[in-house]
């Protein structure tokens, strides 16, 4: 589904301002001090709910704890942006855990293993080569 150019505008400019709100807005220390980043912003084509998908890096409890701080802080959240969007219903505020970072990495690790093997046969290779 594709969505308008307004609709496109609107998510941008949430994830901007989220990400503004997260590094300075909430006064929760342990949302301060952990690393979060925003992969993705997603609007319904009325603006009435948005869906915004964080990865946070840590260990697992620590992810639970931010993401029900999160949570928690989704009222605000909506206010804070409702305000600083200057709209006249701000949208529905939904966190989404995104698990992308945590999967590309043994995907990432197998392609180092690809890589170093290659290049071993390519030593292993000219050494033959040398020695005929």
């Amino acid at each position: 589904m594709t969505q308008s150019r307004r609709v496109e505008k609107v998510a941008a400019l949430i994830r901007k301002e989220m990400s503004h709100l997260l590094l300075n807005g909430l006064k929760d220390h342990r949302i301060q001090t952990t690393m979060i980043s925003i992969t993705d912003v997603e609007v319904s084509g009325d603006l009435q709910h948005c869906k915004i998908f964080v990865s946070i890096f840590g260990n697992s409890t620590q992810k639970n704890t931010v993401f029900s701080e999160l949570e928690a802080s989704q009222s605000f959240l909506k206010g804070e942006l409702g305000r600083r969007l200057k709209m006249r219903r701000a949208p529905e505020v939904v966190f989404k855990l995104d698990r992308g970072m945590e999967k590309g990495i043994p995907v990432l690790d197998l392609l180092g293993q690809l890589e170093n093997e290659r290049k071993a046969k390519n030593t292993d290779f000219i050494e033959n080569q040398e020695q005929l």
